[in-house]
């Protein structure tokens, strides 16, 4: 795959041109990578309709036939690590190390993916009638992807969506939209023209896509706020949505845990991807017991992570992916000084280009606080000292968001017993962030509607369809 050549859109299995183009930057120099086709209003007509034309045969072909592509089309990503991870690194900013694993994760979970099986539930096998309940594809999903993780939370909706027998127009964001719109290429070689189309674009094409009266469903990765205002634009075609939006994860580490083997863990759950994770740990709830060893532990340990560009060796953190989310992360901070809330590290700013934050460690604001409250989604994180574990389960749960959480400690049982209590779709022990195209993964209250992943996520791109036969007098089934 050539990954100079200009940057195309794939609708109906064809490369296409943008109306118009917009700059793609490079976030750790602020500088134009490359242009992207922006798609217009027609355009995005032409893709809806190659994916409802492509959509009966798609639907007719056998599960078996659909899954084998969709395990083809996993082997072309894995095959081009090396080209698209080098793309990912220029336009999202992460480590190329950071960027191969994203690139070999999506290529993996589509072949996890495709090992999913769509149930048939028999209702009724009597000598009078025959009953069962099948799941069968929606039609054409509209699915737009974000930028922190723009290949494989875009396979998180590619793989189950084409398996179930449903054809896609997927949208990237449009500060990442290379790597994707390459991934369209790929596609293009391996399914059936209109099966699965990548447009790119502005502001306006996400709420076009999500009122498009073409989409069966969206399913949708971002922010909360952007979240409510999707669902508000598919109601007026009830359209099925799948929304994973925003977290404030919190972890407790109880006071068993042993903070030497911990602290590293714990600082990547809240530091990975510069904490651009929509499960990266955001508020970190330590007993008192062990809060002085653990917080020296985790400042002295950010002092070994390079922050840099990058492309460049040894770097383990890049820059914030944006401007708009970088000035917002900026906020955060400086509201966390102007309060006089305590640094243990971080918190300056610098002049030079790329949109760099070094990493932020506060020490025990107060709880009501923005940096504690509000998801700040960079490389800040407020340290929380509590004493008594039924306090911190309260104060962890005292959140309009329940997207992940975890808790650390040497009982497993005790920490599995505390996990139970904490109102968050997924809770994990003494580990974090692991997923799974096997296991369904989604949030609660505010942090999303619907799940990924998992035979729940697969269903999420079907209906329900019973049939069922009465037997003619004499018959069996």
């Amino acid at each position: 795959m050539n990954f100079d050549t200009p940057f195309a859109m794939t609708i109906g299995g064809r490369a296409v041109a943008g109306d118009a183009t917009f700059d793609v930057l490079n976030p750790a120099t602020e500088s134009v990578i490359a242009q992207a086709p922006d798609c217009s209003r027609a355009q995005l007509d032409e893709a809806v309709a190659a994916a409802r034309a492509a959509f009966p045969g798609w639907a007719a072909t056998p599960i078996d036939e659909r899954r084998a592509l969709i395990v083809k089309l996993g082997d072309a990503v894995l095959a081009e690590v090396e080209g698209l991870k080098r793309l990912l690194t220029a336009e999202q900013g992460k480590p190329h190390a950071d960027a191969e694993g994203e690139i070999m994760g999506s290529g993996l979970w589509l072949k996890g993916a495709a090992t999913l099986e769509l149930p048939v539930t028999v209702n009724e096998d009597s000598a009078e009638r025959y009953s069962e309940t099948r799941h069968v594809p929606l039609g054409v999903v509209g699915a737009i992807a974000p930028w922190n993780f723009p290949m494989v939370l875009a396979m998180f909706k590619v793989g189950p969506a084409l398996l179930a027998g449903n054809t896609m127009v997927l949208k990237p964001s449009p500060f990442t939209p290379l790597t994707t719109l390459k991934f369209g290429e790929l596609a293009a070689t391996i399914l059936p023209p209109g099966v699965l189309n990548v447009v790119s674009g502005g502001d306006a094409l996400g709420p076009w896509l999500t009122e498009h009266p073409g989409i069966d469903k969206v399913s949708f990765t971002g922010s909360t706020a952007t979240g409510r205002r999707v669902m508000q634009s598919a109601s007026a075609t009830l359209k099925r949505v799948t929304l994973e939006l925003g977290g404030n994860d919190p972890a407790i580490v109880l006071p068993d845990a042993d903070v030497a083997a911990v602290a590293e863990k714990l600082f990547w759950a809240a530091f990975a991807n510069n904490g651009q994770v929509c499960i990266a740990t955001k508020r970190m709830y330590v007993h008192e017991d062990i809060y002085d060893a653990l917080k020296e532990a985790l400042v002295a340990y950010a002092a070994t992570v390079k922050v840099g560009d990058g492309a460049e060796q040894g770097t383990r953190l890049g820059p914030i992916n944006n401007r708009p989310q970088y000035e917002r992360v900026l906020d955060l901070i400086r509201d966390a000084k102007e309060r006089g809330y305590t640094f243990l590290t971080g918190g300056e700013t610098s002049n030079a280009p790329g949109y760099f934050i070094p990493v932020t460690i506060l020490d025990n604001p107060p709880e009501d606080s923005l940096i504690v409250q509000e998801e700040q989604f960079g490389p800040v994180l407020p340290l929380l000292k509590f004493r008594d574990v039924d306090d911190a389960v309260a104060r962890a749960n005292a959140s309009d968001y329940g997207l992940g959480a975890s808790v650390w400690g040497n009982d497993e049982e005790a920490a599995f017993a505390v996990a139970e209590r904490i109102a968050s779709g997924t809770v994990w022990v003494n580990e974090t962030q692991h997923l799974t195209p096997l296991a369904a993964f989604g949030g609660v209250k505010q942090s999303g509607v619907g799940a990924e992943g998992g035979l729940e996520g697969l269903l999420e791109y079907t209906n329900v369809k019973t049939l069922v036969r009465r037997h003619q007098a004499g018959t069996t089934g």
